[in-house]
């Protein structure tokens, strides 16, 4: 295959470009014009390098003062839409830069004076010719459409299926190969001229494999069973049992989510919680515990909605988000881009292993990947928002199966309600007799005079809500208000709302308006209010509204009946919203507003379908009210992605079809993709067996998880920037026989874990320290210290305090105030319930846990698929002396008295067999009892549980 390769080296192309800019300015006297047959102007070379140097600091990318802005071509030349040009194309008179540089317009001196040099007379003449043959601007990032692009790097070549290699006697001796992984290690052992290390002994080898896979400790009792099996499976026996166990999910999900940017709170200034996000953490937990085919991983976080399993979107959705927008256009479309981004990027890290964010504004500098690849992929999830979404999966199949039957029959009813509504149409010249439709701030209704001593208002139904009214006025012949309370009327309802004490009864006949003296009902429909008069009256208009104020325009009734009585008991019915036009919400009637248009025999039909659909609504409310809400996004409409000049939102270039890498063979979706069946197809590629990278990357992952680095070092970057593999040939064997498994995680692990090469002691040897320091070719097991999340929770476990509650809602090691921006202030004292597995604290970012977040814990900002291991004097503290720790430390004690008895000697074994697995040399017990004695029991739990011994996997 063919290399791509640049025409001129990355080091070297700002210096030459600078001579080239600079060539022009050189080559004139700043007091002569130029000649008479001047060369045409190019903009990068000539033009770009004036703005660059005196205009983009207050007109560029970072400031627009003015809303002046000469970096992006569709602002500066006026094809964006946003207002007077600067530039206009052939027309020097009309383009206001030309003034502002030349002195012209002295009120708009650009650069200012004392702000920056003044432009050269040559540099200005430069901008008025280039103006003045068209203002040509190159779209210098275009690419055409069917750009072919060819890479011999490693890791884009197909997988191959190479041959293991022999062991050779010598060899042979001293290492005996498990299986396939130690031919190739000892094949690179022997080209680096190293020894293997022999193998562990069982002790090491139970706590390695127990803290390696769980993150907790073994018991004493599961350490000397095995050490007393001498069969030959008993490391086969160990190696089901630990991958059998619920705790291997709960361990290992902390890899994946670390990787996936996972975290519980919103993260930039507000930092809300969220906390239905621990769905997804579920997910991964049970998909790793389940063996859940790694494909089938793959397409259900990209694609979970379309495979019936919702949780497993929260991949999409993990990171970071900016949930304070801005009405300035710049900044709502960059946080957009930003959002996107953050899908691209970390779908393209976490299963490809390559820095496609590098193409967001240019072709990528040093893999090939085009800056419409970039794109391109972004179109996938033009539809992804940031959002809750109801898990339909939860709900039981009964339940399930019932909503579904109602859902049938509502849309037969709805059917049926649209049959009858279209034989009610407003005839033309009965329309323009009705009254206009309702509004919110006043409605007069008038009918044949006729003498009462109660008016009631009937309301049937609201625009939203329960029905509000600010005032009730009933006219007499005399058009004099005889509603009012201080002329001796009273008001009744058919109930009152008391979800705000200012909305009272008595404002609807106080003769003050607005919302701040209403009236609204207890309920939305079928509700009423009823004035009585002190006497009986001749009446014959009512006037009506919600907020005469104009304010609001909700609750606004608009079916509605208007009755007469004498006594109170028998009624007529003088006016009614029928004789209305239809009040329109979107353009639409209110559902069933047709019924009044009528014959009364179809019109009980009509009230029994919609009471029907009223019945059917309600009842899927109340299944759909128990749903569960998880936050793993929502999804909309595609929105039409274009490539950006530079990545900048307000620069767009061509459409992009959504599609993947070019140097991969585009798939020649089209743009009318539903978005949905475009993120399953992504899917569909990314975890295909012909995909050269996603296998390779996740069994690097794996295999850096055990060792503690990967075949290849940099996880996330297979490209040509990241590290090349110190075993290509057992990377590419291992993938081919993990897709060949079912892409089986599980197979995965029993194969590294069997390998003698898993079972090698970590003792160093200081010959193979000098050629090997790093241990890259797997001379020994590398030791390293345990993560965050074991050491607190094998530190829970000593104490006998380790909560074994598993999934849910996590717990907060915080005090949260949920103000507008979330503050997290750290707990000093702790409850059972803070004493479950880490995996289940709730991970708020830019915040970390007082104690262990020391140990490099990420907080979810970025993806992070190999931690730090730092060490630092605030973790020797949080440690030693932690109110969390001083706390362990004495349920520890507590714990080895009611095992061992009040003995210092039975006190002290019981606790190395615990913590350490072993028993007390004599020194180590007759240092311990010393020890105890003078400082007590406590104190010696505080020091063992800071033990090396205690802290690290070896």
């Amino acid at each position: 295959m063919g290399t791509v390769t640049w025409s001129l080296s990355p080091l070297l192309a700002p210096f030459w470009i600078g001579l080239v800019c600079a060539a022009p300015l050189l080559a004139q006297d700043d007091n002569k014009a130029p000649s008479s047959s001047p060369p045409t102007i190019d903009f990068n070379r000539d033009i770009e390098p004036i703005f660059a140097a005196h205009c983009y600091v207050c007109h560029g990318p970072k400031t627009q003062e003015s809303n002046f802005r000469l970096d992006v071509r569709l602002i500066a030349l006026g094809t964006a839409d946003l207002g007077a040009p600067p530039i206009v194309p052939g027309d020097i008179s009309n383009s206001p830069l030309i003034r502002f540089v030349s002195g012209e317009d002295l009120d708009f001196l650009m650069p200012p004076e004392g702000e920056g040099d003044r432009l050269l007379k040559p540099q200005i003449e430069l901008l008025r010719q280039w103006i003045d043959e068209g203002a040509n601007w190159p779209d210098d990032g275009a690419e055409p459409g069917e750009t072919e692009i060819t890479t011999d790097h490693w890791s884009f070549q197909p997988v191959v299926d190479p041959p293991v290699p022999e062991i050779d006697t010598e060899i042979a001796g001293r290492f005996q190969p498990a299986n396939e992984i130690d031919h190739f290690i000892a094949k690179g052992l022997r080209n680096a001229g190293l020894q293997s290390s022999p193998t562990a002994d069982r002790t090491t080898l139970i706590r390695r494999i127990y803290l390696d896979l769980h993150g907790l400790l073994p018991t004493p009792q599961q350490v000397q069973r095995f050490a007393n099996d001498e069969s030959d499976d008993a490391w086969t026996k160990v190696i089901d049992e630990v991958l059998s166990s619920s705790h291997y999910g709960e361990s290992w999900a902390r890899h994946w989510l670390d990787i996936v940017r996972f975290g519980e709170s919103t993260g930039f200034e507000v930092n809300r919680d969220r906390s239905n996000a621990f769905y997804y953490r579920d997910y991964v937990i049970d998909a790793l515990n389940d063996d859940k085919s790694f494909r089938d991983f793959i397409l259900e976080q990209i694609a979970g909605d379309a495979l019936d399993v919702d949780e497993a979107t929260g991949f999409l959705v993990g990171g970071p988000y900016d949930i304070v927008k801005s009405p300035d256009i710049n900044l709502t479309l960059m946080q957009r881009q930003d959002e996107l981004a953050d899908y691209v990027n970390t779908t393209s890290t976490t299963f490809l292993g390559l820095t496609v964010g590098c193409a967001r504004c240019h072709n990528h500098k040093f893999d090939p990947i085009l800056q419409r690849d970039y794109y391109a992929l972004q179109a996938f999830f033009s539809g992804v928002q940031h959002g809750e979404r109801k898990l339909m999966r939860s709900l039981p199949e009964a339940t399930r199966a019932e909503l579904a039957e109602f859902e049938r029959q509502l849309v037969s009813q709805e059917a049926l309600l649209a049959e009858l509504a279209a034989t009610a149409p407003i005839e033309q010249a009965r329309a323009d007799s009705l009254l206009p439709p309702v509004n919110a701030s006043m409605n007069t209704d008038t009918f044949p005079p006729v003498e009462a001593r109660f008016v009631r208002f009937s309301i049937n139904r609201c625009n939203q809500s329960e029905p509000c009214i600010d005032e009730l006025e009933i006219f007499n012949d005399k058009m004099i208000n005889v509603a009012l309370s201080s002329s001796g009327s009273v008001a009744s309802s058919s109930g009152n709302y008391e979800g705000d004490p200012k909305h009272q009864l008595a404002h609807v006949i106080d003769g003050k308006y607005g919302n701040e003296f209403s009236w609204i009902a207890s309920k939305a429909t079928d509700c009423w209010v009823q004035i009585e008069l002190p006497s009986p009256a001749t009446i014959e208009r009512l006037v009506w509204a919600r907020d005469r104020q104009g304010t609001l325009n909700d609750r606004l009734a608009i079916d509605y009946s208007i009755s007469i009585s004498m006594d109170g008991k028998e009624w007529q019915m003088v006016a009614d919203s029928s004789g209305r036009q239809p009040f329109l919400i979107d353009g639409k009637e209110p559902e069933g507003a047709f019924i009044a248009r009528l014959s009364e025999s179809d019109a009980d039909v009509a009230r029994k379908v919609l009471g029907e659909i009223q019945r059917l609504r309600a009842e899927i409310k109340t299944r759909n009210d128990s749903i569960p809400s998880a936050y793993v996004g929502t999804f909309k409409e595609n929105e039409t992605t274009y490539r950006l000049h530079r990545g900048d939102p307000l620069a767009p270039r061509e459409e992009v079809a959504p599609d993947v890498l070019t140097v991969m063979k585009r798939l020649g979706l089209d743009s009318g993709l539903p978005e949905q069946e475009r993120r399953l197809k992504l899917a569909k590629w990314i975890a295909s067996d012909s995909n050269p990278l996603t296998a390779r990357v996740i069994v690097n992952r794996v295999w850096q998880f055990h060792f503690g680095r990967g075949i290849v070092a940099t996880p996330s970057d297979f490209g040509v920037n990241g590290a090349r593999p110190t075993h290509p040939e057992l990377l590419d064997w291992l993938t081919l026989r993990f897709m060949e498994s079912g892409w089986s995680l599980k197979w995965l692990h029993r194969q590294i874990m069997m390998s003698t090469t898993y079972r090698q002691s970590s003792t160093p040897v200081s010959e193979s320290l000098a050629r090997d320091a790093d241990c890259q070719m797997l001379w020994r097991f590398p030791p390293r210290r345990l993560e965050a999340e074991a050491i607190r929770d094998c530190i829970l476990q000593a104490s006998g305090k380790l909560n074994s509650l598993a999934g849910g809602p996590g717990f907060l090691l915080f005090r949260v105030d949920r103000e507008n921006v979330h503050h997290y202030f750290s707990l000093d004292k702790f409850e059972p319930e803070h004493f479950r597995r880490m995996i289940y604290m709730t991970k708020i970012r830019q915040q970390q846990e007082d104690v262990f977040g020391a140990f490099d814990c990420p907080d979810g900002g970025q993806t992070i698929p190999n931690r730090n291991r730092s060490t630092t004097p605030l973790q020797s503290l949080n440690l030693l002396n932690s109110p969390f720790m001083l706390e362990q430390a004495d349920f520890l004690a507590v714990r080895l008295t009611e095992l061992a008895g009040a003995d210092p000697q039975a006190q002290i074994t019981m606790a190395y067999n615990l913590l350490l697995l072993r028993e007390p040399a004599a020194d180590e017990l007759a240092d311990a009892v010393v020890f105890v004695n003078k400082f007590g029991l406590s104190d010696f739990c505080r020091a063992l549980l800071n033990a090396n011994e205690f802290l690290f996997l070896s």
